[in-house]
């Protein structure tokens, strides 16, 4: 099963890429859209789905906690709404149902833009369990 901790966005490239292994100095990843893997390295930036939050009136809320309000809202099915024709004010409206105390002043409607790709492309890669899986304690 595939968890947020190996999904990454890799900023310059679109969409979102599967960790397969690690080289000297670079990772070989796989487009979660076409399959296809590429090696990235050092001077890319790289951000895990795990490490990814968003901004709220009150403490910053996990990617992974977002994307599942996501599902529950959608029935774990892609968003209908076309992120990139849709209006600011339709993403906007569409977010307040997802995570309701979200910052206004500092998401801004590209990233649900972002947000919402991002979720549409996880699950049609058939991942909906948007859990972090803890590191089992040592006994």
């Amino acid at each position: 099963m595939t968890k947020l901790t190996d999904i990454l966005a890799i900023t310059g490239k679109p969409g979102l890429y599967k960790l397969i292994s690690r080289g000297n100095n670079m990772l070989i990843v796989e487009s979660l859209v076409d399959g296809k893997r590429t090696p990235t390295y050092a001077r890319d930036r790289i951000v895990a789905l795990s490490d990814v939050s968003m901004f709220t009136n009150a403490d910053d809320v996990s990617l992974s906690e977002v994307l599942t309000n996501c599902g529950k809202k959608e029935g774990l099915k892609a968003v209908a709404m076309d992120p990139k024709k849709a209006s600011n004010e339709e993403v906007q409206k569409w977010f307040d149902a997802v995570l309701p105390d979200w910052d206004r002043d500092r998401v801004y409607p590209s990233d649900i833009r972002k947000l919402i790709s991002w979720y549409n492309i996880l699950v049609n890669a058939g991942i909906t369990d948007f859990s972090i899986e803890e590191p089992e304690a040592e006994a």
